[in-house]
């Protein structure tokens, strides 16, 4: 797996190594070429991952995952530069299973927003879509909005 350092991070664009790993996490399938992910590597292993589909021009939907203490402010600029600077999307959705309480705890930590429940939607329940749009985004603000890229192998 091919790895950048980006504002100190080691970080990887493999979408074919971070992509199935994020899928793994959050209960969804990896098909091959579904979307575009980026990941947090720590010792070789990866840590933390972003998967990113259906970019429409104005909203693109994410799927987060991490393991242990992954959610830097760093990477959170990282994660949210992409979509919002590099691609010029409007707003997120990230949807959240209603019983996945860690993660609905993380997402509006993040400063998203709950817009809408689809009722039985999941296997396991309700699933919520949360938005968060990008004039709303602290990661794009302040030093951490300051995204500089550097390689390392």
């Amino acid at each position: 797996m091919l790895t950048t350092c980006i504002n100190g991070l080691t970080v990887s664009f493999d979408d074919d190594a971070i992509g199935p790993w994020v899928c793994e996490k959050t209960g969804g399938t990896w098909v091959k070429g579904r979307g575009t992910a980026i990941g947090l590597v720590k010792g070789g292993e990866i840590q933390a991952g972003v998967l990113y589909e259906d970019f429409s021009g104005s909203n693109i939907v994410c799927h987060i995952a991490g393991q242990g203490g992954w959610a830097s402010r760093s990477f959170l600029a990282l994660i949210f530069h992409y979509p919002f600077v590099q691609l010029g999307a409007k707003r997120i959705t990230a949807p959240v299973g209603s019983t996945n309480v860690t993660s609905i705890n993380l997402v509006c930590r993040m400063g998203f927003e709950l817009e809408c429940t689809l009722d039985q939607a999941i296997p396991e329940g309700d699933l919520h879509l949360f938005r968060m749009w990008r004039h709303d985004c602290k990661y794009l603000k302040g030093p951490y909005g300051k995204v500089k890229l550097s390689t390392a192998s």
